[in-house]
């Protein structure tokens, strides 16, 4: 098998595929889909998205200091890639993909109400990077849609919502589990 060397680029895939809520009056609620994010910290716990600055949710999130991270399944995929294409300074997205903006518990930016998982965001620092600038943010609270809890052990299933990710310019559906954390060291049951 032969290696070759490629150009520097973004090669670290698959990535989530989110829509980011943000606004803090209905006049000027936005989406816009992101996949840079990811989580950088658990105590407490931080997350972060990576923007464009020409981008008109950026103004808006620089200027609240906060937004909700929804995450899609294959039901909002179609969203998704919209939301990623369209401006929110021509369109208002919410209407235009059957969307319903609800309110958060922490932050004033909308959750979308589709969404199985609803993070909710406050910025802590913004680092100027170059094509996108990152906003590191706390966790501030999240919303989980009841439907995927299971009743008898309170375990959330997100898998059950058929999430998405984004792999170089495409999206998937997530696949079959291979395993579980731990499950190679961990002790077989007699």
């Amino acid at each position: 098998m032969g290696k070759i060397n490629w150009k520097p680029g973004t090669m670290l895939y698959p990535l989530p595929a989110v829509l980011v809520s943000c606004g803090e009056t209905p006049d000027e609620y936005n989406l816009l889909t992101v996949s840079w994010t990811g989580t950088i910290c658990s105590a407490p716990p931080m997350c972060y998205i990576s923007v464009r600055p020409e981008r008109h949710s950026y103004g808006i999130i620089r200027r609240t200091g906060e937004y909700v991270i929804n995450l899609t399944t294959e039901k909002l995929a179609y969203a998704a890639d919209w939301c990623g294409v369209k401006s929110g300074r021509d369109v208002n997205k919410w209407e235009a993909c059957g969307l319903t903006p609800t309110p958060a518990h922490v932050v004033k930016a909308p959750a979308v109400l589709e969404s199985p998982v609803s993070i909710e965001c406050v910025v802590k620092d913004i680092i100027e990077l170059g094509s996108h600038h990152m906003f590191v943010s706390e966790v501030m609270n999240v919303i989980a849609d009841d439907s995927y809890i299971n009743a008898d052990t309170g375990a959330f299933s997100l898998k059950a919502s058929d999430p998405i990710c984004y792999i170089h310019g495409h999206y998937f559906k997530t696949g079959a589990p291979i395993g579980k954390f731990g499950w190679t060291v961990e002790k077989k049951r007699k």
